[in-house]
């Protein structure tokens, strides 16, 4: 008898947990076969011959074969597995702080290893810590042996193993075929696929000094060919915004216009350096292509009046702006500068400028947005709040972005956006734009322009910023004093209230910079509570400020406006105040701990000073720490900061500290963009890829998208922000 039975369904077979070694390849993103062969050595080990004790030199990292005369745990001064060890020519005391059973099993009395480790010299004779152990025999390896960066959880065998595995896969696929036409080679390097094989496989003759500093033709070729392809992502984005449309922003020539008005209004004469960038910025928002502009200048050099002006210009032409900067303290800065300046302007014709921020009430905000909306707020003002899908444009001409190196590639990219999301209906945008060659149907965006106080050395602007057009403002305005710098030691504090003390008679104002809010365990640092409350005690009779993040933004606002009216004598603050804050009666800038701050940082907060008649000083407060001595790195950036006031020269000595990722923030994506090519040594290799990137995307456009994507993939994206 048949039944009917519902057919069961075929089992799925259950997908196998991933081990902690596949978990950790995936988080470093080694997935496919192209990542392993591209995850290169930190450096190499010579397992490839055995030395004797007596040949070898003091911090000298050896392989040796020995017999175990001596094992126990000993507990001097902390629990530990000590071996002796006699190779024959001298004896070697082996010391373990971690170990397992197995290795006491290992060091048997009377077994005959193999060693692998530093040997330090001293009065006891020499010593190993931590050596890798094996049984002695066996063959010797044939190359050097590549130890790849990795993390706790993938062990350096597994690592190598995969990456030789994925190196193979990735090879004989063809992924390291060359894309460079041959007559194009970069000059003493070597074919791609031989170079990725040399450097996971060395010969035991080569050099490990031109391995490990990178200047190997196999290093060389890689170096290359990171480099054009990032040439060639930063120019066919500039190709690619040439084909947009932006609106023409042109030059009014009427007396009554916003900028003629705003000229005659300016308090002061705009230095040479100001009127030159005013005019190639004028130039280029007068043209139907997107401008694409990074204005940078010193601390103080007048960028905020380049910006009215090119607002100025904007509005003239029918069109809205936008200034968006990082934090509310330095975006109402700007609110109160430019109101200022074009409040008066505007009134007449209707129009105003309105103010965004996260922390405003609903009503204020929803009053503010229907302005923006409307079209009667020619200028919008405000923080990262100006980018949010709320806030709609009627006509979006120009954004300005401050500080641009502290927002992210997404939030540039969003305010970028903001002209597309318009509706295209509007006649009165329709109409200002230019025919010309680009069609209303091509995408649209707003002009930008991109300020930084953050100059830019040389060779970054030719690679991070190759897209980019720079102007620079290298003048400050005259009557500007200049900033005498002190690097005064934390045990001189009293010394320094005493200083403060003096300049408060005299009617001067003082900052005093802190790096934390409250104690870490890890940094034992004087915290700005305790800094403000130490100096109340010490000045009873003035008014002293507290500010910190975590201050609601009401309170903020209030002790600013005490110290920027004068009536606040000292302002104790973490680094809010670093960029914007304009008050030309402070003269002293004393920040503690110096040595925790970043130069770039350091430089913008002395610039908080020196803004008035008045001689200024900054003092830089430094703590030796727990080891009685400042690291090299920090003693580097405070002999800049005592050395010059020159924020160019501060750039490139701190690209020379801190490397390119670290300085720009790594373009703000949060993975370097150069892996292997250092901006500071390759002169050669970035100006081979500049002068060949325009000669690929015409003569060979298939080989130039190939090669972006291997090396790129996603990432070329982050370039073009």
């Amino acid at each position: 008898m048949l039944h009917n039975r519902q057919a069961m369904p075929t089992p799925t077979p259950e997908r196998k947990p991933l081990s902690l070694p596949q978990k950790a390849l995936r988080k470093m993103g080694l997935l496919r076969p192209v990542d392993l062969a591209l995850h290169l050595p930190l450096r190499y080990e010579d397992e490839t011959q055995l030395v004797k004790l007596a040949d070898s030199r003091d911090g000298e990292v050896v392989q040796i074969e020995a017999v175990v005369k001596s094992c126990q745990v000993v507990f001097k001064p902390r629990r530990q597995l000590q071996a002796v060890v006699d190779d024959g020519s001298d004896t070697c005391t082996l010391r373990f702080f971690n170990f397992y059973p197995n290795m006491q099993k290992a060091l048997e009395v009377g077994r005959q290893v193999r060693l692998r480790g530093e040997v330090r010299g001293g009065f006891m004779g020499r010593t190993m810590m931590h050596p890798s152990v094996q049984a002695a025999g066996g063959n010797l390896a044939t190359a050097l042996t590549p130890v790849y960066p990795s993390t706790a959880e993938l062990p350096q065998a597994y690592l190598r193993k995969a990456v030789l595995g994925g190196l193979a896969l990735a090879l004989r696929g063809q992924a390291f075929a060359e894309t460079i036409p041959a007559n194009h080679l970069p000059p003493h390097s070597w074919g791609l696929a031989q170079a990725l094989q040399f450097l996971h496989h060395p010969a035991p003759d080569v050099s490990l000094a031109q391995l490990e500093d990178h200047t190997h033709p196999a290093w060389q070729r890689l170096k290359a060919e990171e480099l054009l392809a990032q040439q060639l992502s930063q120019l066919q984005a500039k190709r690619e915004r040439q084909l947009l449309n932006a609106p023409v922003l042109a030059h009014s020539h009427s007396p009554q216009g916003v900028l003629a008005q705003l000229h005659a209004a300016l308090p002061f004469t705009l230095t040479q350096a100001q009127q030159r960038v005013v005019t190639e910025i004028a130039n280029d928002v007068a043209r139907a292509v997107p401008m694409h502009r990074l204005l940078q200048g010193d601390v103080g050099s007048g960028k905020t009046v380049v910006a009215a002006l090119a607002a100025a210009q904007c509005i003239d032409a029918g069109w809205q702006c936008a200034l968006m900067a990082p934090t509310e303290i330095l975006a109402e800065q700007h609110f109160a500068k430019l109101v200022g300046w074009l409040a008066p302007v505007l009134a007449p014709l209707g129009l105003q400028v309105a103010w965004l921020t996260g922390s405003q009430k609903k009503k204020e905000r929803d009053t503010m947005l229907a302005l923006v909306a409307s079209g009667q707020a020619a200028l919008v003002v405000g923080t990262h709040a100006v980018i949010q899908d709320k806030v709609q444009f009627k006509h979006l001409g120009l954004a300005i972005i401050d500080e641009q190196h502290r927002f992210g590639v997404a939030q540039r990219l969003a305010l970028r956006q903001k002209l597309s999301d318009e509706q295209t209906n509007s006649t009165e945008a329709e109409g200002a734009f230019s025919a010309g060659d680009h069609t209303n149907s091509n995408p649209r965006e707003p002009h930008l322009l991109m300020m930084s106080a953050t100059p830019i050395p040389r060779t970054l602007a030719m690679s991070y910023y190759a897209d980019l057009d720079v102007s620079t403002i290298d003048e400050l305005p005259p009557g500007r004093t200049p900033i005498v710098t002190k690097l005064v030691a934390d045990s001189r504090r009293d010394e320094i209230v005493e200083r403060i003390r003096v300049q408060l008679t005299e009617g001067r104002q003082i900052y005093w910079v802190c790096p934390l809010i409250e104690e870490s365990e890890a940094l034992d640092l004087r915290n700005a509570t305790d800094t403000h409350q130490a100096l109340c005690e010490a000045l009873p009779s003035v008014m002293i400020g507290l500010l910190h993040s975590r201050m609601p933004q009401a309170e903020k606002k209030a002790v600013m406006s005490l110290f920027v009216q004068g009536q606040m004598g000292v302002l104790v603050s973490t680094t809010v105040i670093e960029v914007g804050v304009d008050v030309p009666n402070a003269s002293l800038m004393v920040i503690e701990h110096a040595e925790r701050f970043g130069l770039s940082q350091l430089h913008q907060l002395r610039g908080r000073v020196g803004r008035g008649a008045a001689a200024s000083a900054c003092v830089l407060l430094y703590s030796l720490g727990e080891h009685g001595r400042l690291s090299d790195t920090a003693r580097a950036r405070l002999r800049a900061m005592a050395e010059t006031n020159d924020g160019f020269e501060i750039a490139r000595r701190d690209l020379d500290i801190r490397g390119p990722g670290e300085f720009l923030g790594a373009r703000q994506s949060g993975a370097a963009m150069l892996r292997f090519a250092d901006l500071t040594v390759d002169h050669e290799l970035l100006d081979w890829a500049r002068q060949l990137a325009p000669t690929m995307l015409d003569q060979h456009p298939a080989l130039a998208a190939r090669h972006v994507e291997r090396w790129l993939g996603g990432k070329s994206d982050y370039l073009k922000a």
